[in-house]
């Protein structure tokens, strides 16, 4: 290991130079903002119709869904995420729980629950897609291997420092969003309830095992979860890398993928071949919220084995290619 940490210390220096991270947090500090001045005037828009009757906004809400149930203008898969919203917010309304109070841990939540399947994997792909392309137009990956250190050492320093980026990356959005909407709705709000362990069964919501935790231990289940999808992501970005020698092919192969899940996690409940694609098995944050897997029958359990073993192929295809392929020349 101590032959690889000097490589590791050498990658850590280039990706640095490269300033793709600095891109990523520039990208957030603007974006961020956006979304939470978004947020704040629907919030005022809110009280200025309910004040701080928020039982009163939240049975209005559930009233507003249920007569869209009856429009022939509403699609029926779409019906079914509604009929499912309608019977979570009841619940939340029974126990007398405000599943929207404002503040900016809860803020963060939702922004982290919504960015975790494509705007985070986005981010991702820009710091991976490349690490070993952009090598190969640049020629120094010729450099690097003529010195007597083997194949697999190089690509594993690259993989390492990889992750440790794809870490800082997801940290410091929880960290942007909620610093930056803290300022505007308030630092409080890790010990309030959210309830989670919502089933489906059929078109119904079983509630038998539904529990409390408090918030700050659902943000960090759901951080592992968004981290253990952006090391997923970011290992197919970089075989993507070690397989194609064009940095743009690398970024445009990666972002179809992505938006293509995006696409078909909407589109594919008839297609039932296609709950094994990564894609559509990134939102993993969605069975923490109870809402409707993309595919009938596709559980937590199962997103996470079909990305483990799409991971771990990417793995083996990267270090077979990279050992044998004739890169010098």
């Amino acid at each position: 290991m101590s032959s690889v940490l000097p490589l590791i210390k050498n990658e850590t220096i280039k990706m640095i130079k490269k300033k793709r991270f600095l891109v990523v947090i520039l990208v957030l500090l603007v974006l961020v903002p956006m979304f939470t001045y978004a947020q704040m005037k629907s919030a005022e828009n809110n009280r200025s119709k309910f004040g701080a009757d928020w039982r009163r906004e939240l049975q209005q809400a559930i009233t507003d869904n249920q007569n869209s149930l009856s429009s022939d203008r509403v699609p029926d898969e779409w019906k079914k995420y509604r009929q499912i919203y309608i019977q979570q917010m009841k619940y939340y309304l029974d126990h007398d729980v405000n599943p929207k109070e404002p503040g900016g841990v809860t803020f963060t939540r939702e922004f982290m629950n919504n960015a975790a399947s494509l705007f985070i994997p986005l981010l991702i792909m820009g710091v991976g897609a490349d690490i070993v392309s952009s090598e190969r137009i640049g020629g120094t990956i010729k450099m690097l291997l003529t010195r007597p250190v083997r194949r697999w050492k190089v690509l594993l320093s690259k993989l390492i420092t990889l992750i440790m980026f794809v870490s800082l990356i997801v940290v410091s959005a929880f960290v942007i969003c909620y610093l930056i909407s803290g300022l505007v709705f308030g630092y409080q709000g890790f010990d309030m309830p959210v309830f989670t362990g919502f089933q489906l069964s059929g078109s119904d919501m079983d509630i038998s095992g539904v529990h409390s935790v408090p918030q700050w231990l659902y943000l960090f289940m759901q951080l592992g979860l968004i981290w253990f999808v952006s090391v997923v992501v970011s290992l197919l970005a970089f075989m993507v890398s070690v397989l194609v020698r064009s940095t743009a092919a690398s970024i445009v192969i990666m972002m179809a993928a992505l938006i293509a899940g995006s696409i078909l996690s909407n589109m594919a409940s008839a297609w039932e071949s296609a709950k094994y694609l990564f894609m559509v098995n990134l939102n993993l944050t969605d069975y923490l919220a109870g809402s409707p897997a993309p595919i009938e029958g596709m559980t937590l359990g199962f997103s996470l084995a079909v990305l483990a073993v799409w991971g771990a192929a990417s793995l083996v295809v990267s270090f077979t290619v990279f050992t044998k392929q004739d890169i010098l020349n």
